[in-house]
Parts: structure tokens; sequence; C-alpha cells
């Protein structure tokens, strides 16, 4: 007879354990540190509001490298603390999104996600774990706080040693005193796209002698969803979709749904004249969309979303409630809002902060610049939500003749102007000279006659005046607490600004972001390259931070 006692294994504290927005990020190598991962494991359970025991918990990832064994880690655990049941996604494989949908459906305790989302994976790259809570959205401060805590003093944790779990395997069973539920984790997230969205419309203009889609995947989470979505609901060969093979390494990739690293879509799509073009990342929750000839920014899209929102059959039914950006993202959403008199809220960069506003009824459509774009269906950024919002959108333009997405993109700047934004992403710098940057910025920002002042392009004649700085602080309109240093903006006298923050969403030094953003009313400019119409602003933003002569970075990595 097995023995399924609860064991209580000795530990030592490691003190680096601190979740952010997105739960704990780390490379591989330091979660496979001895009782690194069951340290961290066991502080979640133990910072659940209420406690761990007859719990209900939603289990599942990106399926990057590590993932199967730190599953049978999370369900040796949970049985030793007390957990009722863990639902898990077939092989692990889980998308942030589809778990948000899984617990609220459920009306689970909560769910650990598997995912460093849009970070590289494999043996020496990204590994993360995250908590959500039962309305489906991330951790709060304050429980990933408790879970911090909790890891600087752990002394032990419990566990009940179990035979490993088949995740290949569909079906309800009894492991020791824990139950276990593999399931399907593709097939109820699109039964609820479809209730959200008009797929016989999407079908038929899909289906149209001049559209074509493709849909690539980056080898992560989504590419089975794809597959349900594009091959099977709505009729497109198989060729309609790429890289849908979930990879542990995500085929030695970077799943990050950018110009950059989405190259691939990118001239699949330009040399194919492809109508529709879209990626996802590797957890699911972030998009790209882009036709032939046609990018859209993250902050225009999200916009789009916003205006064209009565076309979708579930804002055509519950309404419109309030639209949100993060501070960074450009104020092309608030013109929308204006417009059509709804109220919105400018957050600081984290999902949590519009899961509070959709929980209190005052947000239905949200979206970060990050490629992340969502709505109160879920509580976390839904990147097949933003794609398949697309193509319901393109649908009904076209009835409207309005073809194709730089048609829906010529429409919204005639009637809203354009807002031309861009983001330099600086990748892993050294800490102490990322602090030397924003250092840099706060002492402009203390001279008295910072605001007022004019700075000058060097390459043109541009000129910006400054209207306001600061280090953006949010207090939150439901639960009043505040959220201070969420970014340094400067804002100028004709809309145009800057803003420049540091990141923790990658797992190695710091990643210093930089946002430009220039607001147009000319029709002539519609049209104009981004880059070109964004160069004085960078050139001022450089100058004014001297990021480069801080960091020794000449060039970003990454441009979006």
């Amino acid at each position: 007879m097995s023995d399924y006692s609860v064991k209580s294994v000795q530990t030592k504290a490691y003190q680096d354990q601190r979740p952010g927005t997105s739960g704990l990020r780390k490379r591989v190598p330091v979660f496979k540190q001895e009782h690194y991962t069951e340290n961290f494991v066991q502080s979640i359970l133990s910072a659940i509001p209420g406690g761990p025991k007859d719990t209900t918990l939603v289990v599942g990832g990106d399926g990057r490298y590590y993932s199967p064994e730190v599953i049978n880690i999370i369900v040796q655990i949970a049985a030793g603390n007390g957990v009722k049941k863990l639902v898990i996604g077939r092989d692990g494989i889980f998308s942030t999104p589809a778990v948000s949908h899984e617990i609220r459906a459920r009306k689970a305790t909560g769910g650990i996600l598997l995912t460093a989302s849009h970070n590289p994976g494999g043996p020496n790259a990204d590994f993360g774990i995250k908590y959500n809570m039962d309305n489906g959205g991330p951790a709060p401060e304050a429980v990933t706080e408790a879970i911090f805590e909790s890891s600087k003093s752990i002394k032990e944790y419990k566990l009940v040693e179990l035979p490993q779990v088949d995740l290949s395997k569909l079906g309800e069973s009894k492991l020791g005193p824990i139950e276990i539920e593999v399931i399907d984790a593709v097939k109820p997230y699109t039964a609820y796209l479809k209730e959200i969205f008009d797929f016989e419309l999407i079908k038929s203009y899909v289906h149209s002698d001049d559209v074509s889609v493709l849909f690539d995947g980056m080898h992560g989470v989504t590419g089975p969803y794809a597959r349900s979505i594009f091959v099977e609901e709505l009729g497109l060969p198989e060729s309609a979709v790429q890289n849908c093979v979930p990879s542990p390494d995500f085929n030695g990739g970077h799943p990050d749904p950018n110009l950059t690293y989405a190259h691939e879509l990118v001239d699949a799509v330009e040399k194919g004249k492809i109508t529709f073009g879209a990626a996802s990342d590797g957890d699911g929750d972030r998009n790209m969309i882009y036709g032939a000839g046609a990018f859209v920014t993250p902050s225009d899209s999200v916009a789009i979303i916003a205006d064209w929102a009565d076309c979708i059959p579930y804002f055509k039914k519950g309404g419109v409630k309030g639209l949100a950006r993060s501070m960074p993202t450009s104020t092309a959403l608030d013109r929308v809002a204006k417009a059509k008199g709804v109220e919105y809220f400018e957050v600081p960069t984290g999902w949590k902060f519009f899961g509070n506003l959709m929980d209190a009824g005052r947000l239905s459509i949200c979206g970060e610049e990050s490629f992340g774009t969502g709505s109160d269906h879920v509580r976390e950024k839904d990147g097949l939500w933003a794609v398949v919002a697309w193509l319901n959108i393109l649908a009904a333009a076209e009835k409207k003749g309005i073809k194709g997405i730089n048609g829906v993109l010529q429409d919204h700047y005639k009637k809203y102007g354009r807002t031309f934004f861009s983001r330099y992403d600086y990748e892993e710098v050294e800490s102490d000279k990322a602090q030397e940057v924003m250092k840099e910025l706060e002492s402009a920002y203390g001279s008295s006659s910072f605001v007022g002042s004019t700075l000058s392009a060097t390459s043109s004649s541009a000129s910006f005046k400054v209207t306001e700085c600061g280090n953006f602080t949010y207090t939150d309109p439901i639960d009043k607490s505040v959220s201070k240093n969420q970014g340094l903006y400067t804002t100028f006298e004709d809309g145009s600004r800057f803003v420049v923050r540091l990141s923790g969403t990658g797992s190695q030094g710091a990643t210093i972001r930089l946002y430009v953003e220039k607001y147009s009313k000319d029709a002539s400019e519609y049209d104009r390259d981004t880059q070109e119409g964004l160069k004085p602003l960078i050139e001022v933003a450089l100058a004014t931070s001297k990021l480069v002569e801080h960091t020794g970075r000449k060039e970003p990595t990454v441009i979006t």
C-alpha cells in the first residue's frame, strides 16, 4: 500500500524571490537550485487568502523548458498543503488568458501559471511562476508581498510523494489525497470566443476571394488554439497558420510578437501580399496585427477596437463601461473615449490595475503598448481575443466599404488624427547604469527652469517646449492604493511626450524602455513613416536622459 503521508522537508530560504507584476522570473538554472522552486511554490500556497486547504487551482503554462518537472513539483506540494483539486492543461499547455477564463468559469480559488511570457525558453533561458487570484487576474501587491515575505523566512515545505502525473492523458483521477483533472485547455476557450465574436460574419469575410490570412504562433502556447479557431472553426487551410507546434525553447526563437522578432511573419505577409497577418507570444497574452504594407501599433489597435466595439456582439449586448490604457501607451484611446463620452483611465503598467476597474464594473476595453490588448471577458490581456476582434472589425468595415487594415487605419486617422508612437528597448543593461539614466532625468526635472524650457533636436529645426514632467503616481479609484515611481514622463506643448521606465519583465539586468509619442491632425502626415516622424523627438529624449552616454548603448535592442 502506498504511503501518502505528508512529509516536511527542511529547506533554506532564498532572498531573491520577490514576484513582480508577472510573477517570479529567473533563468532555468536558478529555478533548478536545491529547494528553489519548492520554496516558491510553498510560499504561493501559504499566501493564498484563507489558506490552501480544500482549494481548487488551475495549473498550466506556455510549455517552455522545465515546465513538466515543475508541474509535478506543484502536484506534490499542493497535496502536502491540503489542496483539494488541480485542473491541469493537457501536456501542461494552457494559455494565460485561457487560464484566467477557466478560473472564472469554474469559480476556482486561483491558478499557478508557468510562463516567462515573451522571453526566450530553453535550458539556460527564462522560466517563470506566477499566481492568479479567484477573479482570474494576477495577484495584487498585497499577495505578492506576502509570497515574498514567506520566501525570505521559509524553513520547510510540505509535500506528499506521488507518482508523476501523465499530462498527456485526459480525465479525472485521485492521486493520493488530491484530485487531478487533466483537461483539453483549448476547447473551452474557443467556445468562449464564439460567444464573444460574430464568427459567421468573420467566416464569410475570410473566405472572400480577395482576403488571405496568416497567423504565426511563434512556437508558443497559442498554436493549438489558433488551429482550433482558424482551421477548425473558420475553415481556413493549414497554410493559414505557421509555427503552431509549441516548443520548449520556442524552436530557438524569441516569442515576442513585434517587428523584430516576428520577422518571419512580416516577410511572409509582404511576400504573399497577405491581407491579414497576426502573431502571438509565448503564453498567448500578446498580439501583433500586420497586413501587407500596414502595421498596427498596439496603441492604435486598442483605440480602433474601442471605436468599433459596437460591431462585436459581446459589446453590442453589454455596452462599453469604460476604457483604459497603461501610462506609456499613446493617448489615441483617450480621444476615442472623449468622442464617445465614455469614462477612461490611465494606469501603471501591469494588468492587475485593469482588473480592479473591471471587477468594479467600470472598464470594458483596455491595452498596453507592449502588444497587450484585452477586455473584461477575462482578467488578463488576450492575444487571440485581439486577433479575432480585428477580424470581426475588418469584416464589419468591409460592409461599409472600408477595405483592409490600411483602410481601417486611414479611416481612424481621418476621424481622430494620427498618433505616431514607438518604443525603444535597451535590454540587459547593467542595473547601476540603468539607474544613472533615471537619475539624470530626475535631476533635470528637479531644476526650476526645466518646465517652460525649449528642447531642440540637432538634426532638424524641430523644438519642443516642456509643459509638464514627473514620475507617474497612480491612486487606484477602487481600493485607493497608491503606486509611485511608475515611469518618468516629459510632456510638450504640442501634445508630444516621451516616457522612460525600467521594466521588470526580464530575468537578468535591467531593461530601459523609452517611449515617444507625437500627435498630428495634418492629413499629409498620415502615411508618413513612424520612425521618420518621431526622429526629432527621439533625439531630444536621448539627449535629455543621456542614455547613450550612461549605458554605452548606441542602438536599442528592439524598436517597436
